[in-house]
């Protein structure tokens, strides 16, 4: 169905979207080597904590000796495919991409000294660092951790919110790092994530797992379709009036989750570059027709 409405409207030049490509390979890139800098220069030889599947690695290196960038690629592997089925393939590629990158840059960078041993500025500057490499990746339409795609996965099995799920998982991993490296270690690893989420929080613009979106546009009904079929989201078509030029207008809007944002502005690009686009962050989504549906 994606394939059918490409072919029947007109696309974004080709330059256009090679430079749109090579914008996100380079930004992508960035982001995954500021993120391994501050794991192997701050973090990880202090035994401060990232959440999530990095958490994770972190933790399983320190106990099996195996390579950090090894574990970390392998073990979100399972969660490259579950980003792939709930959000797509964009979202997919571009975070396989990002893991990779991240995992080899923490293969060189591992024998490089650090900066400080100083736990308090690791855990300050390592959050910060880290924050702006995750929020750069993000701001692209990746991720580096697969923890959101499986939280975005038990969304719709479980009665929380994908953040109470993702919450619940760094609470147990910062439980189990209390008991391996020493309790000391696992507080400073929280304020570590505390400043890393706030740091995303900048670069990215928020942090709320669900989006308004309101779309106006000419071509309304073709960008409407295409989000439809490529992000699998509901939309409703309202009527409204331009208050200065009394002529009449209609407006999509729809619900996304924050992960779908860029490719929905690429969508919203392709049909009309000069379409008007207000997102607004979103608190609590319920009722309707906001469970994704299934894309054949």
């Amino acid at each position: 169905m994606e394939e059918a409405i490409i072919k029947q409207y007109p696309m974004k030049p080709k330059k256009n979207k090679l430079a749109a490509l090579v914008k996100r390979f380079f930004i992508v890139s960035a982001g995954a080597i500021i993120m391994g800098v501050a794991l192997e220069l701050f973090l990880v030889p202090n035994k401060i904590l990232d959440g999530g599947i990095t958490g994770i690695s972190i933790i399983l290196a320190h106990l099996t000796g195996l390579k950090l960038g090894a574990l970390i690629f392998i073990l979100n592997l399972p969660f490259f495919y579950i980003g792939y089925k709930q959000i797509g393939k964009t979202f997919a590629l571009t975070t396989l991409y990002g893991i990779a990158v991240m995992s080899v840059s923490t293969f060189l960078l591992t024998p490089v000294k650090v900066f400080t041993d100083d736990l308090l500025l690791c855990t300050v500057f390592g959050g910060m660092i880290l924050g702006i490499g995750i929020g750069l990746v993000i701001r692209f339409g990746g991720c580096l951790d697969g923890t959101e795609a499986l939280a975005i996965l038990l969304n719709k099995r479980l009665p929380f919110s994908v953040g109470e799920i993702i919450l619940f998982i760094n609470l147990f991993i910062f439980t189990c790092a209390g008991f391996v490296f020493s309790w000391k270690y696992a507080m400073y690893s929280v304020i570590t994530y505390f400043i890393c989420t706030k740091t995303i929080d900048v670069v990215v613009q928020g942090l709320d797992e669900s989006k308004s979106v309101w779309i106006i546009s000419d071509q309304m009904n073709e960008i409407g379709d295409a989000i439809m079929a490529r992000l699998g989201r509901g939309v409703t078509y309202l009527n409204g009036e331009g208050a200065y030029t009394g002529d009449n207008k209609k407006v999509i809007f729809c619900v996304i989750t924050r992960l779908e944002e860029a490719k929905l502005k690429s969508i919203v690009e392709e049909f009309d570059s000069s379409a008007f686009i207000a997102v607004g962050n979103i608190s609590e989504v319920r009722g309707g027709r906001f469970k994704k549906k299934d894309i054949h």
